[in-house]
């Protein structure tokens, strides 16, 4: 049975990636590795110094987070692009990769559970990278465990670690989905990987229920997570017949003798296989810069947690001598105009001494940004500090009132550093992925780059999405 009303997508040159998309793919390729490096140069100093502490906690978090760094780096290098297959158990799965493959590698059959561990598997099919040229393209198939088999903590973390690590996702099903699929689908789409829902076993369907569920998944899938409600669009649907059913067939020899037997159908597996290739022939360096871009921040978001909490009194210390300082100025200085410009000056010493503390980037730019932020957030106090100085700081002449003019403005002015050096230690915390070169910025760069008609931007408004209420 074929699925007359889908129409595969054939392999021509008119199909070929525009050199544009090429361009664009190694540009993302290259910058993603650019900021992988920096960080992990940042950071090999910063283990240098941790060697020399006696913290192994702190220790062991920065040796972890720095092999990741690593290996999202050699990753890029040798440009692998990993395809990992989720689904429950019986769906196909592992037919699904042998259709794929062109042969039968993986063990398939009727019990539950064939799939007891992760397993990878390189295809090399021809991707065209221009007009004129093919190269072939290392992809690695990973075969997973049925999400819904038993020991489920133990494959709940073996899902995770495997989503983290691919590219692509397809998740395969073989009918309307259940409650399980459902739920494993809304966890696989909170890791904002690109995915691919794959309708398998389509010959045991007549055409229009086929169609039916064809139809009806994408409506689905996009609206059971409350998380991702009125963010994701409808899933990518593709119908295919990994393993088709033998059915029977009559066969007439020549001598006239007439005889049945069955015959197992040839996959139908085209429209998925061209659908893989498309995407990866316009997408395939982007895709991978942008998973370990993502890996990259999480990585560095991990090394500036552990470093804030590790340093927290010392930080805490840095803040109140800082606050102390600025209140004796205040106290000291009887100019208005000074005492504002003095204090700036102090807050952004203070922002530059808490980023070598924490040794977290932090450059004369983005500490004025974040004072500007600041002023903002905290702008009854800061604002009040102003008031004082200007207002207040005009009646300094008069000494029976002097004194508690100056109370007043240290105070204000010591709270005011208080509150900017707490506020700072978490603005260091979550931008330690700023810059240039941050994984942030190459991150936002990519995705607005990417074309409306791309795998990429039907994640892009949950990657945005993420980021705001983060």
């Amino acid at each position: 049975m074929t699925n007359s009303n889908i129409s595969p997508e054939i392999a021509t040159a008119d199909s070929q990636p525009s050199e544009s998309y090429r361009k664009q793919g190694q540009l993302h390729w290259k910058r993603a590795r650019a900021s992988l490096r920096r960080a992990l140069n940042r950071y090999s100093v910063l283990q240098q110094k941790a060697q020399k502490t006696t913290n192994p906690e702190f220790s062991s978090t920065l040796k972890t987070q720095l092999d990741l760094l690593k290996s999202n780096i050699d990753k890029l290098d040798q440009g692998v692009i990993q395809i990992a297959v989720f689904g429950l158990v019986s769906r196909g799965k592992s037919a699904v990769l042998n259709a794929l493959l062109g042969e039968k590698i993986l063990e398939t059959g009727p019990l539950n559970g064939v799939t007891q561990w992760p397993r990878s598997i390189r295809w090399t099919p021809n991707i065209f990278v221009n007009s004129n040229q093919q190269e072939v393209v290392k992809i690695d198939l990973i075969d997973t465990p049925g999400l819904d088999e038993v020991a489920g903590e133990v494959r709940g973390e073996m899902a995770k670690e495997v989503t983290r690590q691919a590219d692509l996702i397809l998740f395969v099903v073989s009918g309307d989905l259940t409650r399980t699929e459902n739920d494993a689908l809304s966890e696989l789409r909170k890791a904002q990987k690109p995915l691919i829902v794959v309708f398998n076993k389509i010959d045991l369907y007549p055409e229009a229920e086929q169609q039916e569920i064809y139809q009806n998944l994408p409506k689905i899938t996009c609206d059971k997570s409350e998380e991702l409600e009125d963010i994701s669009p409808p899933l990518e649907v593709v119908m295919v017949a990994a393993e088709p059913t033998p059915i029977p067939v009559r066969i007439e020899w020549s001598d006239g003798n007439v005889t049945h037997d069955w015959e197992t159908p040839p996959p139908q597996i085209d429209e998925l296989k061209q659908k893989i290739i498309t995407i990866l022939e316009k997408e395939g360096r982007s895709l991978l810069a942008l998973n370990v871009l993502l890996q990259g921040r999480e990585a560095e978001v991990t090394i500036a947690q552990k470093t804030v909490k590790i340093k927290q009194d010392e930080a805490n210390d840095l803040i109140w001598n800082f606050a102390k300082y600025k209140a004796l100025a205040i106290a000291l200085n009887p100019i208005a105009v000074i005492d504002v410009l003095g204090t700036t000056v102090i807050d952004l010493l203070l922002i530059r001494s808490l980023s070598r503390l924490y040794n977290l980037p932090m450059t004369s730019y983005e500490a004025a940004k974040l004072w500007k932020i600041i002023v903002f957030s905290t702008g009854g106090v800061l604002l009040g500090e102003l008031g004082s100085s200007l207002l207040l700081g005009l009646g300094k002449v008069d000494i029976t009132s002097y004194a508690g003019v100056v109370i007043t403005q240290a105070s204000i002015a010591a709270y005011g550093t208080y509150a900017i050096g707490s506020a700072a230690k978490v603005y260091l915390e979550k931008g330690c992925t700023w810059g240039p070169l941050g994984q942030d910025i190459v991150i936002q760069d990519i995705l607005s780059q990417v074309e409306s008609d791309t795998i990429i931007s039907r994640i892009k408004k949950e990657l945005f999405s993420k980021k705001g209420r983060s």
